[in-house]
Parts: structure tokens; C-alpha cells; sequence
């Protein structure tokens, strides 16, 4: 059982890293203001200049659409450079900075641009959506006195969003509060209830005994055993569960027949539940409500009312979709006309204020007058604010499922509302911090993801690392007896590559490995191993609570390490990959448990209908082979670095053009460039892929990083590893998890592009990877003749 002091020292240690976290991504956005030139930020992905307004629009709850793009005029091609924006990022459009100005003139003008708050020049906004050429804004201007006045040519910059910090950070004040009450809080209504989930999730109880689940039937027969035994150990969980989905196995499929199961009245379910499904991300959310909506009405007629809750700029721009967000729902209620007609005096009122109202003659009025109008406008938002508030509470008491990002699950509409279950899908992906908005509004929760990829990006770890290293060169010489210095001296600046953490990498290692791994591996991790959470073995064992060692600790690893197998179940049949692509991912990161479907294990390029080989000689070394590895060992390939010295990303052009090539050969046995995806470590890379590929094979071709291929697939899938050099160093590639998403994208063919001699030294994953792709895979000549 844990400890006050134990739970202070665990609550302690999240604000220290939600602080550093906070501070690192304002430092990472602190470079508008210092002397970075235009051209390094578009570099690092945070701004995107030389841009012009192709169009205006109205959005849903009144937000202003910018449409931007890059004109012929000033740009060679309409396509973006590499960035790092993203629908939901937050924004502002301002005057374009051009590269030919001083970085100290640059800089000067983004400081006095950020010093006004609501400058005519420029508008704060939230990426609403985004193409290859094109960038939507969706700027609020509901509030605004002033017309929306942007300049002729202008540019977009990426902003730090203080908000998610805010809440997780009262969340965790608000944990502190239930778990450790003071005789000082005075208002007891602040504090949450400290139920057993609380209870289980901090250590301070174990989880209860299992209640067996009498004569469940399935709604959807084509359901596998483990998906099964998944869905029955959530429901007979009565505080947490947590199902391991791995690549391909269909963890929202699951998760989907979990949900009905949980809605529905039935032997098994005595009382439909209600439900806060979140997410990570807006898109996993949207994927799970577009899956919701699809379902067929039950045999009483009504369907399962649904609500999103979200910024419409965030929910995805389908129609059934965004007919379901509680924007347009509320807007569509009885209620509704009331709060309609006082917002469109509001309107007016502002209209008028701005000098654009009927009569004005495009003057504002002053003195007296405006003053007055002022007032009004203040009683109007307070009697809006009150009306849609009634109709959103309306709306969302109706509603037996609520979707909501982990984040905005803390939003106002939600403030009073409870639940009997919360859903977290993509929770490995998620800070712990974050899951606490949602946990809060109910008392049980399962957990859904895969601590084998990608961990939640965080900013601070690289600086962590940086200033380590730079320690370490400091102290080489004059080295002292103490703690070992754990942190490799490989760092790398990449805006989409995520981190590299050894030490997560370290913790992490037991539960990847099989039994059957070398003992050299178990050795390293022996090594520098700081556990977070340990438990005794044995049947009396209590669980212990550590503060975490980073962020990227997530609530999903910490009750594994907890509670162990108690809390988990892993779907173990994946319906994505040949049975040969998905071999190494299973022997080293699952425990050789994850298997093949049969419709799946043997699927080829050349089952396609659109592909078609002259000759059985074609067909073979082109649509045949599922993995194929071209070694680049030996030709001198090397990279080099895009950028300023160590501060840019990499890049291989001799491995570009071996891509090109064989996009070439298997474009020209008739797959698809839709069927294809082409993805790698770094940014460089990316920008010169695009560069290269995009004018041949057009935007239907993926070209991306790792990390933004996580939880998606392509027919075939080709990685560039980028790295070649004589020293060894491989970066980004030391984390398994990064290469564990990269290798498992692919259903039918899989192609490696890569320097084994380089790669091989970078770990010993990395070897064993080099040694089966040489062993199992059709080893090509990389040479370009």
C-alpha cells in the first residue's frame, strides 16, 4: 500500500516534469523572439512563409476558415517544406518575414508582433485542417471588434498551447487534494471523490477480485478468442483494464464491441452504462465515433445516441461526423432559438461597435454611445453564455456515449458531467497527467494501446539529453566515483522524430525480449536499469509507487509494472501483415505470441487485381518477395547533415535515388502510388524525398516520417534508415520503438533501404534486426549503376 509520502513524492515529481515540459516547448516556440532567422524556422518546421490568402470562409460555431497557399509568385512549386503543423495546432497568421531581412530585424518583428494582442495585421487561430498546398486557420472571431485585416503576403508560425498545461497541472492539484486532504481546503466541493479506482490507480488498493460475467453473447461472431477474452476481462474488471492491442490486431474493432456491450441491456450488462470514450489524439476519437455511427440499429429501434465534444476546427471534416459534434446538435435544439436570437443581437451589437453596422457609414461610434453599446454587449454574452450552456447541458444529459480528446475532456461543457465507464484508446500514447481529466468524471477504466511504439513526444527529454552530454564532455577527463552516466552521446534535433530515451529503452527491455534473446541484451539492461514501480513476487505482493523517471512513463506502463498480467490482456492475431514482415516484430517485441491471420499470412503484391508482371521472372523479384533489403554496405553512401552543424536533421541522397528506383520497378509492374508509402527517421530525408518523388508519382505517393505512420498501413511500405557513416552513429534508429512502428506499416511487401555495417552497431536490436533481414529477407545489390 502506498504512502503519503510516497503519493507526494509521485505527485511532486509530475509537476516537476510538467513544468520542464512547459518551459521546453516555450523555449522551442521563445525562438521567434530570438535572433533564428525566417529560414532556420522553416527549417525546424514552426512557420511556413511566402503565403497567400486563397479564400475566406464561415465555419461552424462562427469561426473564420483562412485558406492559405503558397502563390506562383513568389514560389517555384505550390508544395509545403516539411513542418511539423497539425490540425488542432495552434497558429497565428502574420506579416511575412523574408529571408533576406536580418535575423535581428526578424526578430524584432516577431516580438512586436506577439506584444499585440490583436493587431489588424494578424490573427490567432487553430489549424483546421491541411494539405500538401494548402493550410485552413480557423480564427474565432466572434469576440472581435475589428474586421480581420491580414496582409497581402503573409506566413504562419506554430505557438505554444499553455492550455493542455493548465489543466494537467490542475488535475494534478486536484489528485493531491483526494489523496493527501488538508484541514486547510475550505471548499470541499473542489475535491474530487476518492474511489477505488483513484484508490487502485495510486497503489493505495489493489485491484478487486474479478466478477464473472454470466452468459455473454457477441454481437459481431467474427470476433478472435483473445479479442474475446479482452472484451470479457474489461467487463469483469471493476476498477481498470487494460488491453495491449500490437499492430494490426484490431484494437478498435474491439474496442467497438466493448462499447456495445457496455450501452446495451443484456444477461451479461443488467444496466446500459454511460460512457466517455477519449483519445490521444481528435483522430482516434473520430475513428472510433465514424465506427460508432456505421453500427445498424438494435432490435428496439433506437440508436446509440453519440455527442463529440470538441473546437470544431479539430473534428474531422466528414459530414456524418461533424453531425454528431455538439456544436451542431445544440444548434439543432428546441432550445436553441432563444440562445440563436440573443447571439445575433450580439452580433450586431459588435457589428455596429466596429463600425459595419447598419446606418454606421463605416464609422465606429465614441464617447457616450460606445460605452453604452459596451454595456450591452456585456449583458448579451452573459445571457448567451447562459442559454447555450442549458442547451449544451441538454444536449449532453441526452447522450449515453460523450467522445472527447483526453484534453478537452476538461473543457466547461463537461464540468458537471459523470460517467460509469471511461475508454482511453491510444493510451500508451498519452501523458499520464492527461489521463486524469478524463479518470476523474468516472470510476472505472480501461485503458487501450501498445507500450511497444511510440511513446507521447516530449520536448524536454532532448534538452535533458543535450545538456547531459554536455556535461559529460565537460567531465571526461576529471571524472568522479558516483552515478554512472546512462545517457548516450547521440542527440539529434528533429521536429517530427520524437525522442530517443535509452533509459525507457532500458526499463521497457524485459517486457519486449522473448526468453529465447541473448544473454547480452539482459546484461545492458541490468546495467542502468532505474525502476519506476517494483513489486514483490508472491501472492501477499503490494504494489509500490515510484515517482516516474519522464513523462513518457504512461499510465498504461506504470499499472503494468504495478500490477503485472492482473490488469492485462493482449490481442495476439493481427490482420495486417505477411506472415514473414511480421516475424522479427513478434520474436523480439511480443514474446513470439503475436500470430498471422490466414486470410493475411500469405497475401502478396501480386494478389492486387491492378498489378500485373510480363513474366513469371517480373512477378517474382517485383510483387513476390514480401521483404526485401537493400544493403548499401560498402558503397560509400554516407549522409550528411541538413542544416546548421548538429543543430540540423539528416539526409541520404544515394538512398533516395535507390527508393526511386524501385518505385519505378513496382510502379511499372502496375501497383499503385496510393498502394505505396515511403518513410523514414528524419525531416531531411523527408524534404528531399518529397523533392525527388513528388514531381513523378504526385500527392498520391506518402511520403513521411515514422512517427507520423504510426497507427496506419500501407500495400507496400519502403525505409529509408538514412543513416551511413564511419563512425557508427545511428541516432534516431536506437530506439526500438520507433523502428517496431516503422517495420510494421506494411501489409504486403516490405522494403529496407540502409547501411547494415552502419546500423548493426547501434544496439544489439539493431543487430539482430541486420542479422534476420540478412538471414530471411531478399538481400538486393544497393549499388547504383
Amino acid at each position: 500500500m502506498s504512502t503519503d509520502d510516497e503519493i507526494r513524492a509521485f505527485i511532486d515529481r509530475h509537476r516537476s516534469l510538467l513544468l520542464k515540459e512547459r518551459e521546453a516547448e516555450i523555449e522551442r516556440t521563445a525562438l521567434l523572439l530570438s535572433n533564428c532567422g525566417p529560414k532556420l524556422l522553416e527549417q525546424k518546421g514552426l512557420a511556413l512563409g511566402g503565403l497567400g490568402i486563397a479564400s475566406m470562409n464561415i465555419g461552424l460555431g462562427g469561426k473564420t476558415l483562412v485558406e492559405l497557399e503558397r502563390p506562383t509568385a513568389y514560389h517555384n512549386s505550390p508544395l509545403f517544406p516539411p513542418h511539423s503543423f497539425r490540425p488542432g495546432d495552434i497558429a497565428r497568421i502574420e506579416e511575412n518575414v523574408s529571408t533576406n531581412q536580418s535575423a535581428k530585424k526578424a526578430a524584432s518583428k516577431a516580438k512586436k508582433a506577439s506584444d499585440v494582442t490583436k493587431s489588424s495585421k494578424s490573427a490567432e487561430g487553430v489549424v483546421y485542417k491541411i494539405t500538401d498546398v494548402r493550410i485552413v486557420i480557423a480564427v474565432d472571431g466572434s469576440d472581435s471588434t475589428d474586421e480581420l485585416d491580414l496582409p497581402d503576403r503573409c506566413r504562419v508560425v506554430k505557438l505554444a498551447n499553455s492550455v493542455t498545461y493548465d489543466r494537467m497541472e490542475k488535475m494534478i492539484d486536484l489528485l493531491e487534494k483526494a489523496a493527501l486532504p488538508s484541514s486547510e481546503s475550505s471548499d470541499a466541493k473542489s475535491i474530487p471523490e476518492m474511489t477505488a479506482l483513484v484508490r487502485v490507480l495510486l497503489g493505495i488498493s489493489s485491484p478487486s477480485e474479478k466478477v464473472p460475467v454470466q452468459d455473454l453473447k457477441f454481437f459481431d461472431d467474427s470476433l478472435n478468442p483473445s479479442q474475446k477474452d479482452a472484451i470479457r476481462f474489461a467487463m469483469e474488471s471493476a476498477e481498470v483494464a487494460c488491453i495491449h492491442g500490437p499492430p494490426g490486431t484490431g484494437k478498435t474493432h474491439t474496442l467497438i464491441e466493448l462499447i456495445r456491450q457496455l450501452t446495451s441491456q443484456s444477461a451479461a450488462n443488467p444496466r446500459p452504462l454511460r460512457l466517455l470514450i477519449c483519445g490521444a489524439s481528435n483522430l482516434s476519437v473520430d475513428n472510433i465515433l465514424e465506427r460508432l455511427l456505421t453500427l445498424s440499429s438494435p432490435a428496439n429501434g433506437e440508436r446509440l445516441k453519440v455527442t463529440r465534444v470538441g473546437h470544431p476546427a479539430r473534428v474531422m471534416g466528414k459530414e456524418n461526423v461533424l453531425e454528431s459534434t455538439l456544436e451542431v446538435k445544440a444548434g439543432r435544439s428546441e432550445q436553441a432559438a432563444l440562445a440563436r436570437d440573443v447571439k445575433n443581437e450580439l452580433e450586431s451589437a459588435l457589428s455596429t461597435l466596429a463600425g459595419k453596422g447598419k446606418g454606421t457609414k463605416g464609422k465606429a461610434p465614441r464617447g457616450t454611445e460606445r460605452k453604452k453599446l459596451w454595456e450591452e454587449v456585456r449583458a448579451l454574452r452573459k445571457e448567451y453564455r447562459q442559454r447555450e450552456g442549458g442547451v449544451v447541458q441538454t444536449v449532453l444529459s441526452d447522450s449515453q456515449v460523450v467522445l472527447a480528446t483526453c484534453h478537452s475532456a476538461g473543457g466547461y461543457q463537461l464540468r458537471s458531467q459523470k460517467f460509469d465507464v471511461v475508454i482511453i484508446d491510444e493510451a500508451t500514447q498519452a501523458l499520464e497527467a492527461v489521463c486524469w481529466i478524463p479518470i476523474f468524471k468516472a470510476k472505472k477504466l480501461i485503458l487501450a494501446g501498445d507500450p511497444l511504439q511510440l511513446p507521447p513526444t516530449v520536448l524536454s527529454n532532448d534538452k535533458d539529453k543535450v545538456q547531459k552530454k554536455d556535461a559529460k564532455v565537460k567531465s571526461a577527463t576529471t571524472a568522479k566515483p558516483g552515478k554512472k552516466e546512462t545517457t548516450p552521446p547521440a542527440t539529434e534535433e528533429d521536429v517530427d522524430g520524437g525522442s530517443d530515451t535509452p533509459d525507457s529503452d532500458a526499463d521497457e527491455m524485459e517486457l519486449e525480449l522473448s526468453e529465447s534473446e541473448d544473454s547480452e541484451i539482459s546484461t545492458q539492461k541490468l546495467e542502468f536499469q532505474k525502476p519506476i514501480v517494483s513489486i514483490k513476487k508472491g501472492p501477499s505482493s503490494k504494489p509500490l509507487l515510484r515517482p516516474p523517471r519522464s513523462l513518457e512513463v504512461t499510465l498504461f506502463d506504470r499499472l503494468e509494472k504495478m500490477y503485472g498480467p492482473r490488469t492485462k490482456r493482449m490481442l495476439n492475431v493481427q490482420y495486417r501483415m505477411h506472415k514473414q514482415i511480421a516475424t522479427f516484430p513478434s520474436k523480439v517485441m511480443y514474446h513470439s505470441k503475436l500470430r498471422s491471420h490466414e486470410s493475411v499470412a500469405k497475401h502478396l503484391l501480386k494478389d492486387l487485381p491492378n498489378t500485373n508482371a510480363e513474366n513469371d521472372e517480373d512477378e517474382k523479384e517485383f510483387l513476390g518477395t514480401p521483404v526485401v533489403f537493400f544493403d548499401t554496405a560498402g558503397c560509400e553512401y554516407f549522409e550528411r547533415v541538413d542544416g546548421d552543424g548538429d543543430e540540423g536533421s539528416k539526409c541520404n541522397e544515394n538512398e533516395v535515388t535507390v527508393v526511386k528506383n524501385w518505385i519505378d520497378q513496382l510502379i511499372g509492374v502496375g501497383v499503385l502510388p496510393s498502394q505505396i508509402a515511403v518513410i523514414t527517421p528524419y525531416q531531411a530525408q523527408v524534404a528531399l524525398l518529397t523533392t525527388t518523388l513528388r514531381p513523378v508519382y504526385g500527392l498520391e505517393l506518402e511520403i513521411g516520417t515514422v512517427d507520423g505512420m504510426q497507427g496506419r498501413e500501407k500495400e507496400a511500405v519502403i525505409i529509408s534508415l538514412v543513416r551511413s557513416n564511419e563512425t557508427r552513429e545511428v541516432g534516431f534508429l536506437k530506439d526500438k520503438r520507433r523502428l517496431n512502428v516503422a517495420m510494421t506499416r506494411a501489409k504486403m511487401h516490405l522494403c529496407v533501404v540502409g547501411d547494415s555495417s552502419t546500423v548493426q552497431h547501434g544496439s544489439p536490436f539493431l543487430k539482430k534486426w541486420m542479422t534476420w533481414l540478412e538471414n530471411h529477407a531478399d538481400v538486393r545489390f544497393a549499388g547504383l549503376e
